[in-house]
């Protein structure tokens, strides 16, 4: 048989689910992972930054259009990613003893290019994974509890390691700590994609929280602004009146609208990533500790409320806009009514003028009658008199007489056949 006409996305669709795996990781292991904003230049600065680092490393060129690259440079490994509005740079560091004052990944790191990489820094993490053995859960909360900040620890992946946090940045970085009782290399590597993505999406939804502060104070206002206007709407006593609150009701709109339009992408943002999260959280499959709250506890309590602020925000926003349309549909049904009114006066004072017109014109008709007839018998008056002698013994006076009313007669029978016409070609 013919081979069959494949379609041309096929294989880069399929590679798409393939595509981004986590990275096996042994214990100790060192991770550090920075998350940056695009701007209008730094997507493509990105790509060619990633390319300047493998040529600094003596590694072949990378190719970062597929939207990831790992290099591997020794001493230490970096997965980079694009996303849609921030590329992630996840640097690994294996030793066989971390210490506890030097758990991050990027001492290998050429200094230059790690402080010039393009982008708005939002997410930075130092993650530490260690045997269970010589550091126990015990050890690892105290340690956390140390520093006085609210400690989030639970079990994880069904009770084969222990995740320890507290979700406070310090010295520019938060921090994860890892403790391996029996994760396997890829599991490792999977429970620390889900902590980084979980750090990485709450800080991308969160991003609406001021978004959401400031449209607060915009629909507190714009409410109260329709509200007067629809008392204003009420009491209007003329047509001028009600343009008038039509035209400020206009602004209004225009002003929320362009609220709506500009906000639309942030909290719809901020909903996906919020539920990209608590997916996240689910794969971790946590265990309670007892006396600790659990990574989707702290969520629940502290996340949570930011996103149902951003939704109810988005929500009237979107109420707002419609209660304008319809209040402005209203007015204008108002206005329209009026004009229409108007239009009917204007058409009945036309209506009053034409009936006016026409009793003048049948006036005038009759006096055009008069006036065609005299000057009608004139002519026959004249010609009367060259052939006097052939009328004989009639006088000119007499045919004069007998020719008034036959051309009065035909005048009138003129002018109501003309006016038939007329009237039958505008029916």
């Amino acid at each position: 048989m013919p081979p069959l006409e494949e379609h041309p996305l096929r294989h880069v669709l399929n590679a798409e689910v393939h595509a981004r795996p986590p990275v096996p990781l042994q214990c100790p292991e060192a991770v550090t992972y920075l998350a940056l904003l695009h701007d209008a230049n730094s997507t493509r600065d990105k790509a060619e930054h990633i390319k300047l680092l493998a040529a600094q490393l003596g590694l072949s060129e990378p190719d970062t259009d597929s939207g990831h690259v790992s290099l591997d440079a020794g001493e230490f490994r970096l997965k980079w990613e694009r996303h849609n509005e921030f590329s992630t740079y996840t640097f690994f560091r294996h030793a066989d003893a971390v210490d506890v004052s030097d758990e991050h990944a990027l001492l290998s790191v050429p200094t230059v290019w790690r402080n010039s990489i393009p982008g708005q820094l939002v997410v930075a993490t130092h993650i530490a994974i260690r045997k269970a053995g010589p550091t126990s859960p015990e050890d690892a909360i105290s340690a956390s509890r140390s520093t006085g900040l609210p400690t989030v620890a639970a079990q994880i992946a069904g009770e084969s390691g222990w995740v320890v946090t507290d979700f406070h940045i310090r010295d520019g970085y938060s921090r994860f700590l890892i403790l391996n009782a029996s994760l396997t290399p890829r599991q490792a590597g999977r429970t620390v994609q889900r902590l980084l993505e979980i750090e990485t999406y709450r800080i991308m939804a969160l991003l609406a929280f001021p978004v959401a502060k400031q449209v607060r104070e915009l629909l507190s206002r714009a409410e109260g602004e329709l509200a007067c206007l629809m008392d204003d709407m009420g009491r209007t006593a003329s047509p001028d009146d009600e343009r008038a609150v039509l035209d400020r009701l206009t602004h209004l709109a225009a002003e929320v609208e362009q609220s709506v339009a500009s906000t639309t992408f942030r909290f719809g943002a901020a909903a996906a990533y919020y539920q990209l999260v608590r997916q996240r959280i689910a794969d971790l499959r946590e265990t309670r500790l007892p006396g600790y709250p659990t990574i989707e506890e702290f969520m629940e309590r502290r996340l949570t409320p930011a996103i149902n602020t951003c939704a109810t925000m988005a929500r009237r926003q979107d109420d707002l806009s419609s209660r304008i349309a319809r209040n402005s549909q209203l007015l204008r049904t108002r206005v329209d009514i009026e004009l229409e009114r108007q239009n009917q006066q204007l058409l009945a004072q036309m209506n009053h003028r034409v009936k006016l017109q026409l009793h003048l014109q049948k006036t005038v008709e009759g006096l055009s009658i008069v006036a065609i007839t005299y000057y009608g018998s004139q002519l026959v008056h004249y010609l009367a008199k060259g052939a006097k002698e052939m009328l004989a013994p009639l006088t000119p006076e007499h045919i004069t007489a007998i020719a008034i009313p036959v051309i009065a007669g035909l005048v009138h029978f003129g002018l109501r056949r003309t006016r038939s016409l007329l009237e039958s070609h505008d029916t």
